[in-house]
């Protein structure tokens, strides 16, 4: 990809602009490798923009929490049980190492393999590989120079910042149905790279204009020690700084053809006329 950005000559801020928030790429490691998949990314977000709006990217209504709603129901029409503001207490194991299911007080539920992400597991299944700073703040006007828009997602390329990580900004607000009108949700989040982690996403604080409340939280990030194939618990990453979710994405995607050996296509139409669509 190196060699197509030398070919025309591009300049580092619109190296930066391409890699990081057209391909999202959350480094430069791509730089040195085949450029094939890189021209790839670029061409899904130029083929996305205009799909659905001015925007490649896709906001559910009611916020990310319509997400799980969505899965119970699609849950619940393949016969799944969905159990709600139940704790899981531990993982159940059976003499041969595999997972016999969960445990929520009294109550256990048998299952074949268990998915989940790092909260759920004992330290010595997972390890630590940093930190993550988020602050969700409120605010009662759009992001200045953004052109008053409803909604905008900014990434401030680290090499911009004389960082390692980019720094990520996520703004939605009542056209989402997640705050009443004339109030703005903004979310900066980034990879902790210092002993004063506020410090560190200050510059993209400074964007937001006047904030009304700012809530921020430093949280652990956390990748599975294992795959899962010896013992059927399939374990999540931690959800990274990265605010468009292509990391978590790429997760979901290769556990799925770790467990069910074969890639998922979404391009698949089900068979109307089967019973178990």
């Amino acid at each position: 990809m190196g060699d197509v950005y030398k070919k025309y000559n591009l300049a580092d801020q619109t190296i930066d602009f391409l890699g990081h928030a057209v391909a999202l790429y959350t480094n430069d490691s791509y730089i040195p490798k085949p450029a094939y998949a890189s021209i790839e990314k670029m061409q899904l977000y130029l083929e996305s923009t205009g799909r659905y709006g001015d925007s490649p990217f896709l906001y559910p209504i009611y916020g990310l929490g319509g997400l799980p709603e969505a899965f119970s129901r699609l849950c619940a029409i393949h016969g799944g049980t969905y159990m709600l503001n139940t704790p899981v207490d531990e993982i159940l194991f059976g003499a041969d190492g595999k997972v016999t299911g969960i445990k929520s007080g009294e109550q256990t539920a048998s299952a074949p393999l268990v998915i989940c992400d790092p909260s759920y597991c004992a330290s010595d299944r997972v390890k630590s590989i940093g930190k993550v700073i988020r602050a969700i703040c409120l605010m009662d006007h759009p992001i200045p120079n953004t052109k008053d828009v409803q909604s905008v997602q900014i990434i401030l390329p680290a090499r911009q910042m004389n960082r390692t990580n980019d720094i990520y900004i996520s703004m939605v607000s009542y056209s989402h149905l997640i705050c009443k009108k004339g109030m703005y949700v903004a979310i900066v989040s980034t990879t902790v790279e210092t002993e004063t982690p506020e410090q560190e996403i200050q510059p993209a604080i400074g964007l937001l204009g006047p904030v009304l409340e700012m809530f921020v939280k430093t949280s652990d990030l956390y990748e599975p020690l294992a795959n899962g194939a010896e013992n059927n618990l399939w374990i999540t990453s931690s959800y990274d700084a990265t605010s468009h979710f292509e990391s978590a994405s790429i997760d979901v995607l290769h556990m799925y053809e770790a467990i069910v050996g074969e890639k998922l296509d979404l391009n698949i139409e089900p068979d109307e006329e089967d019973e178990n669509y």
